[in-house]
């Protein structure tokens, strides 16, 4: 090569080094993915894309990325009652006509009485740029002016420039970014679960207030983020009712200036813009200010006392029919030796106070369970029937107990009392003890609700629909029901008196039932397995084992000390229900829990799309710990002429497991005033609504509701 080759090679050489570094450190914008940051004392800020070059098509998606350092903060697009939001002008860009800006949820800041929203630390808000020219090179300019405070308020002018070359679309490192933060925007109308039902302004202009009911179910407290035409204040809004039919209520300042000229402009009839968050989700609404009190379309109708009367009844009887559940036949031992143990009595008073003791049990129970559902609804979570079989800790305690029941029908111990408490314990119930007898209706109450059954399901979504009152009456109505037969036998005690008198024939039915009993520890065990592994209720299983070879040494133990075997057993009972759940993995998230191969993940969103394509949506609401849920799937779902029809073309079955808790289901369940399990819902072109079936299902029920929702009528096995 000639030397004056060689020296226009280097000089080309040194051009484009040259170039690069001025694009680097001095140019006026990034030819990539991302700008150049503009640095200051407080933050930064640039330009990124989700693509490393312009593509085809006719928008980009770009962020304007912001970092604050700590305590500095942005803010949101209503800032609230101080500041200004960040805001771009995009003159001088090429190739892009306009740019739609997104904002994600904020955070809201309480300082020295004032209240406003907007980030920190990191935020990006969404960008989408309409190109004049797509598959042309992009260059972007924004000049944008924002206000970042902490103590003080500092405003500034950021300069940002962006540049993407021609070429095919390619997702760039930013693009992932991006997407977290476009995944934090409010969604556009309501979310599933989380709508705004009613809103309306109340009093005379420039003394208003606004009114606004909503829908949040699932979980989660609600809060409500409220925009309006320029001018109006509002102020941060507070909870006059929670639970899921919160209604949110703000005083609106109207305009100063017409305020102050003597005509305060009113706000009914104008255009507002409600955010409705929870934790976990987020909804978008716009809506009219109407005039007037508010009637929210969520809310519970009025309703006579009589109307009131007979869902009374109808929880008496649902709470009769729970007797014979199966979900009540672990506890059936329970009963059989409450009754037979008063065989041959003599006495009547002693075995009428039993059973009023054991019903009593029963409505106690009831009461806590009232009591924790009011406290779910007022702290703004779901409540529903049978749900605390999703907690852990109570699972352990559940089957710990089970277990001591077991053991005490085995001979292994007796319930000792402090000598005048038995003294008095055993004058009044014959040797029993009262003290027994609540223990056993409590307990028995408490395992019989991980089911449903028909009439328990309308008054438990009546109640949990309703505030505290009907709420604590529906709960005693269903305790009255399961304790009636309990209160038979206390107004007529000779159902007892007149069977055998307790003998050796006695003890050999102890130990059968307490098999039984056994086994339902077992069964609870499998429950907390599904929830919290299987490791971590091995661990729960060997410790409950270990509290019966402890008893089974008792007399041995109590030489060494009386109170050794009470102590030992005491200690192994808490590690029981208290350690398992610590050691186990995390089990946030849904069930795992197997499923046939003709059934679809439990997807809600996804059934209005398959319902207008023609097709039927069969949905299955199940969980581990539902034994009425295991009996309906043997002998009806899992049936061949069942199984049959869900295999058939234009049928979708769904199968959702809340096994644990899952604020998706427990919204799907409240979608049709529905807050216990078994759930069977058919959807198609003749349901779009969907169809809810019986609790207790039957192969004739299932096979109509197809035919009827979808017009099945040929059968085509995949």
């Amino acid at each position: 090569m000639t030397e004056s080759g060689q020296i226009s090679v280097r000089g080309t050489i040194s051009a484009i080094f040259l170039s690069v570094l001025i694009l680097a450190v001095g140019g006026r914008a990034a030819i990539g993915a991302a700008g150049p940051w503009f640095e200051t004392d407080h933050g930064s800020v640039r330009l990124i894309s989700a693509s490393n070059a312009a593509g085809e098509g006719d928008t980009l998606s770009l962020g304007l990325q912001f970092r604050m350092k700590e305590g500095w903060k942005i803010y949101w697009r209503s800032p609230g009652d101080a500041g200004f939001p960040p805001r771009p002008e995009w003159s001088g860009s090429r190739n892009v006509t306009e740019v739609a800006i997104d904002w994600p949820r904020p955070v809201r800041f309480d300082v020295l009485g004032l209240t406003t929203l907007g980030y920190k630390d990191e935020v990006v808000l969404p960008l989408s740029a309409r190109l004049a020219a797509p598959g042309s090179a992009v260059s972007i300019n924004a000049l944008v002016a924002y206000l970042t405070c902490n103590e003080i308020c500092v405003p500034y002018q950021a300069k940002l420039a962006l540049n993407l070359p021609a070429g095919p679309e390619s997702a760039s490192r930013e693009a992932g970014l991006i997407a977290r933060f476009a995944a934090q925007v409010p969604g556009k109308g309501a979310v599933e679960g989380l709508a705004v039902s009613d809103v309306r302004v109340v009093g005379p202009p420039g003394k208003q207030t606004l009114r606004v009911a909503a829908r949040v179910s699932g979980g989660g407290r609600p809060e409500l983020l409220v925009e309006g035409p320029p001018g109006f204040r509002f102020a941060p809004p507070s909870l006059e009712r929670s639970g899921p039919d919160p209604v949110f209520v703000a005083s609106v300042s109207a305009p100063s200036k017409s305020a102050r000229e003597g005509r305060p402009e009113d706000l009914a009839g104008k255009n507002l813009t409600l955010t409705l968050l929870t934790p976990d989700r987020a909804a978008e609404q716009k809506a009219v200010a109407e005039k007037g009190t508010p009637v929210s379309a969520s809310e519970p109708a009025p309703m006579s006392f009589a109307a009131f009367l007979g869902i009374l009844a109808f929880a008496v009887l649902g709470g009769l029919i729970l007797n014979l559940m199966p979900c009540v036949l672990p506890v059936l031992s329970l009963k059989v030796i409450s009754v037979i143990g008063h065989g041959g009595a003599e006495e009547k008073g002693p075995v009428r106070m039993g059973f009023l003791a054991s019903a009593a049990g029963i409505l106690a129970s009831f009461v806590v369970l009232a009591t924790g559902a009011v406290a779910l609804k007022s702290a703004g979570h779901a409540a529903g029937w049978g749900i605390q079989f999703q907690q852990p800790v109570f699972l352990g305690a559940m089957a710990v107990i089970v277990a001591l029941f077991a053991a005490n029908l085995f001979g292994l111990f007796e319930i000792r009392l402090p000598g005048n408490i038995a003294d008095r314990a055993a004058s009044a119930g014959r040797g029993h003890g009262l003290l027994s007898h609540f223990a056993t209706g409590a307990f028995a109450a408490l395992l019989a609700t991980p089911c449903s059954a028909p009439f328990v399901g309308t008054a438990i979504g009546f109640a949990l629909s309703r505030g505290p009152i009907e709420i604590y009456a529906i709960f005693l109505a269903l305790g009255l029901g399961l304790a009636v037969p309990y209160l038979l036998i206390a107004a007529v005690p000779a159902c007892a008196t007149r069977l055998p008198r307790p003998g050796p024939w006695m003890v050999t039915l102890k130990k059968i039932l307490g098999v039984a009993l056994v086994a339902t520890a077992f069964w609870l065990l499998t429950v907390l397995s599904a929830q919290i592994g299987e490791r971590a209720a091995l661990l729960a299983g060997v410790l409950i084992a270990a509290v019966f070879f402890v008893l089974w040494l008792g007399d041995s133990l109590r030489r060494l000390s009386a109170r050794l075997p009470g102590a030992v057993v005491a200690i192994l009972v808490l590690a029981a229900v208290l350690v398992p759940p610590r050691i186990a993995p995390d089990s946030n998230g849904r069930s795992n829990s197997t499923v046939q191969e003709f059934w679809a993940p439990f997807a809600p969103e996804a059934i209005a799309g398959h319902v207008a394509a023609g097709k039927t949506v069969f949905v299955d609401v199940t969980a581990d710990w539902c034994v009425t849920c295991k009996v309906n799937k043997a002998l009806v779902l899992d049936s061949a002429d069942v199984i049959k029809h869900l295999r058939s073309d234009g049928v979708v079955a769904m199968r959702a497991d809340w096994t644990r808790p899952d604020p998706v289901i427990a919204a799907f369940l409240e979608r049709f005033g529905r807050y216990g399990i078994p759930f069977n819902v058919v959807f198609g072109p003749g349901a779009p609504d969907g169809r809810p079936l019986s609790e207790l299902l039957t192969r004739g029920d299932v096979t109509a509701a197809l035919m009827a929702a979808g017009q099945v009528n040929r059968l085509t096995t995949r």
